[in-house]
Order: C-alpha cells, then sequence, then structure tokens
C-alpha cells in the first residue's frame, strides 16, 4: 500500500509546506536521510493556539499540535523527496514543547507526532526520540518538531 493510500485510509491530508519564517528551508536531504526544520503546528498558516503547555494549553492540545507538527514535517519532506514512498524508516523524532513551570508531561506530548508516524508507517514509523521542555518556542508555539528520516 502506498503511503498516500494509507493517509487517505487514516482520514488524513497531507498539508502544504509551511513557508519558512526565518532564513532556513523545510527540509535538506543528504546521503539517504532527509532532516527537516523544526516544524511548528501551523494550518493554513496560522498558528492555532499559543502559550505553554501546562498553563495556557492543555496536554492534549499540545499532543494534537505535535501530530500537526509532524504532518508538516512530512509534507517538507515529501517536497523535497517526491514521494513519501521513498520513506524506508522514521529515524527521529526530535520534540520541543514550550512548558509551564512544573509541568514533566513532554513525553505525552511529543506522542502526537511519534502515534500518527506509527500509524502511517507501521514498524518503519518506530523511532529513537527526544521530548525536550523549553521555556518559549518561535511565534509562541506550544510545540515544534523535527524528523530524521531514511529514503531510498
Amino acid at each position: 500500500m502506498s503511503v498516500a493510500d494509507r493517509l487517505a485510509e487514516l482520514g488524513i491530508a497531507l498539508p502544504t509546506v509551511v513557508p519558512p519564517v526565518a532564513s532556513y528551508v523545510p527540509a535538506v536531504s543528504q546521503a539517504g536521510f532527509v532532516y527537516t526544520s523544526g516544524q511548528l503546528p501551523m494550518v493554513d498558516g496560522a498558528m492555532p493556539r499559543t502559550g505553554k503547555v501546562g498553563a495556557e494549553v492543555s496536554a492534549e492540545d499540545a499532543q494534537a499540535d505535535a501530530r500537526q507538527c509532524a504532518l508538516n514535517a512530512l509534507a517538507a519532506i515529501d517536497a523535497e523527496i517526491g514521494s513519501l514512498d521513498r520513506i524506508t524508516r522514521i529515524v527521529k523524532v526530535v520534540g520541543f514543547v514550550a512548558s509551564a513551570e512544573g509541568f514533566t508531561g513532554q513525553p505525552g506530548v511529543v506522542n502526537g507526532a511519534s502515534d500518527v508516524l506509527g500509524e502511517i508507517f507501521g514498524d518503519a514509523g518506530k523511532h529513537a526520540r527526544s521530548a525536550v521542555g523549553v521555556a518559549e518556542l518561535p511565534l509562541g508555539a506550544p510545540v515544534e518538531v523535527e524528523l530524521v528520516v531514511a529514503y531510498a
């Protein structure tokens, strides 16, 4: 089954690539790997919510944002290599969570990204991961996610 077929089966529409908000490109490929820039949870060019997780943003909403970040990263990868069918493995996910003081649920938030990658890619979606709490993220985003994927 193609990745496009799997996305359709899951009811997921791949978003358009989010334009850079500073001096970088959304993704770079080198030696069989694609590295994405940090992806924010932008939807149709807008941030659905801003704030720190554990204060202005619930962990559940942040988990949905992490999912959107992963989909935005896949859109950048698709644009870089021409087809998500070329992905052979999701290698690494790094998630940054703008965290209120005392919030320690970063792994649960980043599960939003990990889970959707597993749903789409199955065993090839299993990956190494970091989930890091930070003070602030660009544009007030509650979550930012970057991916490293292997492709053929």
